[in-house]
Parts: structure tokens; sequence; C-alpha cells
């Protein structure tokens, strides 16, 4: 393991889990965090499952899982987000963090945004890790569409966003092993708070056309 492995921290919940299959499946060494690393490693077995034998999917603690890692994805509930973060904050220094969390409520009318004092979940991880270098993506996936495909999500785009441009290229290339094409540079980090309350309104969408929609950029050239 290295600076070519992916730590999913969360990688136990539903959109961890996918992203984590997708990735394994593409040849990517994939390290699965959480609080419980017996816990993780069940779903590593689970990743094992559909993919086949392999030793490139694992399940260790939060903190084990970010050290063996190059790049981490954080897909994680926004509840006890600031925390979590903090705590690893030594271990994600140095590293590059995507963000896909999506600071929602929820009450009798459905989802919404909630306002986030740094602007976005993604910018609290920047302030919290400033050594760290952290860009928002794969946050309008559906975490039953990534564990149910059995290949690209050739309907959806991945928009990224960061103020490092190798990094938002690496996690472009990242975004081809889910939707079997780049992702798409939507612009500076602080944009993420556009990002991540437009989930809720496709929460609402596929509650009302009982679908599973997703996001799809038109006009740019191939």
């Amino acid at each position: 393991m290295g600076r070519h492995t992916i730590a999913v921290v969360g990688g136990t919940g539903p959109q961890g889990k996918g992203l984590a299959l997708h990735f394994a499946r593409a040849g990517r060494e994939v390290v699965i965090g959480s609080r419980s690393a017996e816990r993780a490693e069940e779903a590593a077995q689970e990743i094992r499952d559909r993919i086949g034998p392999g030793e490139h999917v694992r399940g260790l603690s939060n903190a084990t899982a970010v050290q063996a890692a190059g790049v981490v994805v954080l897909a994680v509930p926004w509840d006890g987000h600031k925390e979590l973060v903090r705590d690893l904050a030594p271990y994600l220094a140095g590293k590059l963090v995507i963000s896909c969390v999506n600071p929602l409520g929820f009450d009798k009318c459905g989802a919404y945004g909630l306002d986030v004092e740094e602007g976005s979940a993604a910018e609290q991880t920047q302030q919290l890790v400033p050594d760290a270098v952290v860009v928002g993506a794969f946050h309008h996936l559906s975490a039953v569409s990534l564990w149910d495909a059995q290949g690209p999500l050739e309907h959806e785009d991945v928009l990224v966003v960061g103020d490092d441009r190798d990094a938002k290229e690496q996690v472009a290339a990242l975004a081809a092993t889910i939707t079997g094409r780049s992702g798409v540079d939507g612009g500076a980090l602080r944009l993420a708070r556009q990002l991540e309350p437009l989930t809720a309104v496709l929460i609402g969408i596929n509650r009302r056309y009982k679908t599973r929609s997703g996001v799809s950029i038109s006009g740019i050239p191939a």
C-alpha cells in the first residue's frame, strides 16, 4: 500500500461501499475505513464477494486506513463530520482528500441543504486540515446505483471542485472508474457550497418519480 492506495472513510455506509466497489473493480488498491475495523473488514469482504478473490480490498480502522493511503475519500454523514475530521487531521495532512459529504436535513417536506459556517463540508475539511489538498466530488451518485451497477454509470457526470489543478485532474481521472469518462471541472472549492445541497433536489426528484436521478452536463467537447 502507498500513495496510489485509496482509503474510503465511511466505507461501511451505502455510498462509501459503492464507491469502493467501483475503485476496486477498476484494479485500484482500496482500504475501507470505519470506527470498527471488524465492520470495515465485513464491508471489504462484501466487495471481494462481488468482484472475485483478491487482496486489493481490506478493512481497517479509520486512522489506520488513512495512514495506509495517499488518497482519502470522506463518505461520512454530516452529523459528527467536524469531530471525525479533527480526529483524523494528523493523518490526513499531506494527502489528497476527496469530500463527497452532503450537509442535509430532513423534515416532513423532504431533504434540504443545511447552512455550514465554513461554507461547505469540503471547505470545513480544508480549514481543519490546511496541509491537505481537498477536492469535492462524487456528491450526486446514488448509493443504490453504485452498488447495483454492473458497469459504468454512463448517464451521469461527476462534478469536481477544488483549488489545486493537479488534484482536480487526479480526481477527474478517478471519476472515470465510475462513469466511464473523466469528471467535469466545476471550478473552485468554494463552489462545493452549491454542489452539496443540490443532492437534496435529486432526493426529491427520486421520491416523486421513483427513479435514481443523477447529474449530466451537456455541451462539453469530448
